[in-house]
C-alpha cells in the first residue's frame, strides 16, 4: 500500500499532469477528471486514496499543484502537463521581470537556444527569485535567470497566470535572459 503524501502528490502529478492512461483515466479537454474515476481507478492501482487524503494533498500541497472544479465533482492539475490540455487561462500582463530557475548545465543550451517548453505545454517562470531558487535548486546547485516579460509582453509574447501563481509564455528568447 502506497498512502504517504509525498508519493500520493507525485502520483498524482503523474496521471493528472503526463500519463493518465497509466491508471485507465482519461483527461477531459481542459484536463479534468471526475474525483469518483480518480478515487476508484487510484484505488485498484494499490493507491488507498480517500477523499478526505485528496483533499489534504489538495490543500496541503505547498506548489498547490491541483485544483477542485468549483462543483468540487472534478480535479486537474494547475499547469506542467506534457499531455494536451486547455486550462481556459486567459492572456495577461506580465510584471516587469519573472524569473527562471535552473542550474549551470543548462546555460550554454539557453544561451543557443532560449528556455524551451521541452516535453510540457509551457514555459514556467516564477514571480520571486526565492521560488526560482527553489525550483533550480531540485536539479542541483540553483541559478536563477531574470527575464524581461514586460518587453516581451509589448513585443507580441502571450502570458499565463496559472491557478497557483505560476508564470506560462509558449517560449523564452535569450534576448529576454539575463544571468
Amino acid at each position: 500500500m502506497k498512502n504517504d503524501f509525498v508519493h500520493i502528490s507525485k502520483f498524482l502529478s503523474l496521471v493528472l499532469r503526463h500519463k493518465p492512461e497509466t491508471i485507465g483515466l482519461v483527461l477531459d479537454k481542459n484536463g479534468w477528471v471526475s474525483i469518483q474515476s480518480l478515487l476508484e481507478a487510484a484505488n485498484a492501482h494499490d493507491y488507498r486514496i480517500s477523499r478526505e487524503l485528496l483533499d489534504e494533498v489538495v490543500f496541503r500541497n505547498d506548489k498547490m499543484r491541483f485544483t477542485f472544479s468549483p462543483d468540487g465533482l472534478k480535479i486537474r492539475a494547475n499547469q506542467g502537463h506534457s499531455v494536451n490540455v486547455n486550462l481556459e487561462l486567459e492572456p495577461v500582463e506580465p510584471p516587469e521581470i519573472l524569473y527562471h530557475g535552473t542550474i549551470e548545465r543548462f546555460l550554454k543550451s539557453i544561451s543557443e537556444s532560449g528556455l524551451l517548453k521541452m516535453k510540457r505545454q509551457h514555459v514556467h517562470l516564477s514571480a520571486t527569485i526565492e521560488t526560482a531558487k527553489n525550483v533550480g535548486r531540485r536539479r542541483g546547485k540553483p541559478v536563477v535567470l531574470s527575464v524581461a516579460t514586460l518587453r516581451m509582453h509589448r513585443d507580441g509574447h502571450q502570458f499565463f497566470l496559472s491557478a497557483n501563481g505560476v508564470w506560462l509564455t509558449e517560449f523564452v528568447a535569450y534576448k529576454y535572459i539575463k544571468h
